[in-house]
Parts: C-alpha cells; structure tokens; sequence
C-alpha cells in the first residue's frame, strides 16, 4: 500500500487535467498526502510553519513581489514616470547611474529591492521611459529593449560587488569559505574592508559605461529632436 502515499501526484495530474482552481489542487493534494503518509493535520502544521522558517528570505522575495504587483494595479508605473519627467535633463543613462548608487550602498547593508523583477521593471523602466518623453519624443522599441539590458546589468553589477561589503552576509561568507578551500583565512572584517574599492571601482565603471552607451542611443534615436522643437 505504500503507493497510496503518491495520492497527491494523482490529485494534480487530475485536478489541472479538469482545469480546477490550482491553489485548490495544490491544497488538496498537500492535505491528502499528509493524511496517508501518517503526518497528520498537527504534523502537517507543524512542517510548513518549519518551513516558512527556515525559507523566510525566499517568503520576503514571494511578498515583495505581490506588493509590487499590487502598486503597480494602482499607478506605480505611471507615477514613477511622471516623477521623473518633471526632473531637468534627467536621461535613462542617469537614471540607471543613480540607481546604480543607491542598489550598492542598500547591497552593503544586505537591503534587497526584489531584484530586476521587483525594483527595474516597475519602477526604473518606466522612470527611463519618462525621461525620454520628458524631451518631447516618444522611446523607440529598440532603445527600450537596450535600456531593459542596460538596467538589469546595473543591477547585477551592483549586487554582485558590494553584497560582500555586508560582514556575515551569504556573499561574503562564500568568498570566505572559498578562500579557506585555497589555504587563504580571511576574517570577515577584513574581507569587507578589501572590497570596499572594488565595489566603488565597479559602480563607477557602471555609470561611465551605460550613461557613455545611452548617450549614443539618444543620438542614434532622437539626433532631430532639437530640430523639431526649434520648429514648433
């Protein structure tokens, strides 16, 4: 009897076969495998509280990303691009800069925004796009997709090189262990202090790289923009 136990395999397989509610299904199924596997109403309790527990930073990501997509329901968007149309001289090389700044400094205290997902999409991308509007032009598809790439590198040019100025953080604790493999013992202090310029060299080289790129876009796509505002 011990294949009762794949009871909840079962319950999926005909649950998304009916089309029925997947939250339900998925329910379901997680009840009746407790329930035969011996476990228990109390022993299922117990087992997703310790879950939660031990995969709360994964619970953060999952939160994060319903509140975002609850703003976003409700103006997010729109308002981050009409903020920063109203900002002088403001371009999406800036923007993606900025934000650049702000990501290592919150990277070194182990401060997440939720990533390109939680933060870029909804929030920078629009901010870029309304820093185009905001000099009368409408962003060409093309510039949008490279503005896209040149967001989620800033990104992860960011996070990768400043998480490990946070001592104790998974980032630094991995070069750490790393490190030990090789006959090198680090402390964790030191470590951060070492990083310290090479966070601030790679935000820099950043900034330089994508605002030096945005700058040929905005040429390639908007050269006649001053000319069609001298004419109106």
């Amino acid at each position: 009897m011990e294949w009762i136990r794949l009871i909840g395999i079962m319950i999926v397989i005909v649950g998304f076969a009916m089309k029925l509610d997947s939250i339900l299904i998925v329910l379901l199924a997680m009840i009746a495998t407790a329930l035969v596997g011996g476990l228990g109403i109390g022993g299922l309790l117990e087992t997703l509280g310790s879950s939660f527990v031990a995969n709360r930073s994964m619970a953060i990501f999952i939160l994060i990303m319903l509140v975002t997509g609850t703003l976003e329901r409700n103006g997010l968007v729109q308002a981050a691009g009409s903020l920063i149309s109203r900002v002088k001289g403001a371009t999406p090389g800036k923007v993606i800069g900025i934000y650049g700044v702000m990501r290592g400094f919150f990277a070194a205290f182990n401060v997440s925004f939720g990533g390109v997902a939680g933060f870029v999409r909804p929030i920078i991308i629009p901010m870029s796009i309304g820093a185009v509007e905001s000099k009368g032009a409408e962003m060409h598809p093309e510039h949008l997709e490279q503005v896209k790439g040149m967001a989620s590198g800033m990104e992860n040019v960011a996070w990768f090189f400043c998480q490990v100025l946070f001592v104790g953080g998974a980032g630094a604790i991995l070069v750490q262990s790393t490190l030990a493999d090789l006959g090198y013992d680090v402390e964790l202090l030191a470590l951060a202090q070492k990083a310290i310029p090479v966070g601030i060299f790679a935000i820099i080289v950043g900034i330089v790289y994508y605002n030096w790129r945005d700058r040929r876009l905005m040429k390639r796509y908007y050269s006649n923009l001053k000319d069609k505002k001298g004419d109106a």
